[in-house]
């Protein structure tokens, strides 16, 4: 299995993510970790799992991410596992209204899940959002362990997908 994790960061706490989902990857495959400016749409071909990041700002993936996406050819991703993940502030922490404001707007994962998937994706585990202390962060207690964890649900997601196919070889 060949996999690629895209990902883009202001302040670097989403590159510490990628990295860390990167590394738990690669003790069951073959994985490249890069940022989303070093990558062309059609650098795509030829990967099994594709997991992609962004620092949610203003409810979004950065410019960066979204034009990248939006470069992705609708049927480029066919056959492919894909995986969306973000950076973001705890709404927990919030004022009322500035938590409705971001339960309303969302985040970046869910925005970089569903074009992965207009682009014949498949979704093998929900986006996921790891928590940053403020704007630059840093990330918060635990969040390099979730994004482990996270990345041991991808691996056992796609050992799961490939069972029906071992069994009907």
């Amino acid at each position: 299995m060949k996999s690629l994790v895209i990902y883009d960061s202001a302040f670097g706490n989403t590159a510490q993510i990628a990295q860390i989902i990167g590394d738990a990857l690669r003790t069951h495959e073959e994985v490249e970790v890069r940022h989303v400016d070093t990558v062309q749409p059609e650098q795509l071909a030829g990967f099994d799992l594709l997991v992609v990041g962004s620092p949610t700002q203003s409810f979004r993936p950065t410019a960066a991410m979204t034009n990248f996406l939006e470069r992705v050819a609708k049927d480029a991703l066919h056959g492919v596992q894909v995986a969306a993940f973000d950076t973001r502030i705890s709404a927990e922490t919030k004022s009322p209204f500035l938590r409705f404001v971001i339960n309303t707007g969302g985040y970046a994962a869910g925005r970089i899940a569903k074009q992965l998937k207009r682009c014949g994706g498949e979704v093998v585990v929900p986006a996921e959002g790891f928590l940053v202390e403020g704007k630059e962060g840093p990330l918060m207690a635990g969040e390099r362990e979730r994004a482990a964890t996270w990345a041991q649900q991808i691996i056992a997601a796609q050992e799961s997908a490939m069972q029906p196919q071992a069994r009907a070889a």
